[in-house]
């Protein structure tokens, strides 16, 4: 299947690339913070817009999608368009905490240094048990619930599709916003005109389409590299059968070969890694 392009013109704000570039702005993000989580803050720092946390040992590395501090606390907003299931979403958050935790340990920080901080999901679809707008997750006792870990750790999912009535109207309009739905809230106005005049920018939209095609360049990677995860996948269940079979190692070696177009020396490393 073609990797397809959005049109520059069709993007809205639960795209990530637009998401990125609204949330670059700091009153609109500082706003956005200070209305799901009422609070006030003073001022926010970016630490990277697109801050992806890798490390030297082998592991998956995570793209956050706005990753700022204010007041001494870490906030990272994502905009999750795919609707991964609660499960998948949930160890999703987890690893998005961890690993900021780790970036801060790895930059020579005491772990009782580390920061609060909140991981806030955006997801234009119903969540758990699809009721409410707004989930929020703090580590508890199980047998005390009024006895919190108090670890600094907050997980917040907010949700286009709940039904009941629980977050404030600003939120709401928010909410709706990422729906497509119309609004006359001014902070979503102010997003959308931001948006308006972001795509008449002729150099943003130079931007976009270099990203983009960075990313069709990757996805078309991913998917040759896929193939030949594949093929070794089944290789490796292969192998084991033609032993069952009592085939010698030449024999093996050259039934790989003809049924799955490798080399001699390579069936053979294949071979002798499994047999």
């Amino acid at each position: 299947m073609k990797y397809r392009i959005k049109p520059w013109e069709e993007l809205t704000i639960t795209d990530d690339y637009m998401f990125k570039l609204v949330m670059r702005h700091p009153k609109i993000c500082k706003r956005l913070i200070e209305k799901i989580l009422h609070i006030k803050i003073k001022h926010i720092d970016y630490l990277d817009d697109e801050k992806s946390l890798k490390f030297r040992y082998a592991g998956k590395g995570i793209r956050l999608d706005v990753y700022v501090e204010g007041d001494d606390t870490i906030y990272d907003i994502e905009m999750q368009v795919r609707d991964y299931g609660d499960e998948e979403l949930a160890y999703r958050s987890r690893y998005y905490q961890s690993m900021i935790d780790v970036d801060a340990l790895a930059t020579g920080a005491d772990y009782k240094e580390l920061k609060k901080s909140y991981v806030i999901f955006l997801c234009p679809f119903a969540l758990f048990d699809g009721q409410r707008h707004l989930y929020s997750f703090r580590n508890i006792c199980l047998q005390d619930r009024n006895l919190e870990l108090n670890d600094g750790t907050n997980k917040i999912f907010l949700c286009s599709e709940g039904q009941l009535d629980d977050v404030s109207p600003d939120v709401k309009a928010f909410l709706d916003y990422m729906k497509g739905l119309p609004s006359g809230d001014t902070f979503v106005s102010e997003i959308d005109q931001f948006i308006k005049e972001i795509k008449v920018k002729e150099e943003e939209r130079v931007s976009y389409m270099t990203y983009e095609m960075k990313i069709r360049e990757a996805h078309d990677d991913g998917r040759a590299e896929g193939r030949a995860e594949g093929q070794i996948e089944a290789i490796s269940k292969t192998i084991p059968m033609l032993k069952k079979l009592k085939l010698s190692k030449d024999s093996a070696i050259q039934e790989l070969m003809d049924t799955y177009s490798l080399s001699h020396e390579k069936a053979q490393s294949l071979v002798n890694s499994i047999w």
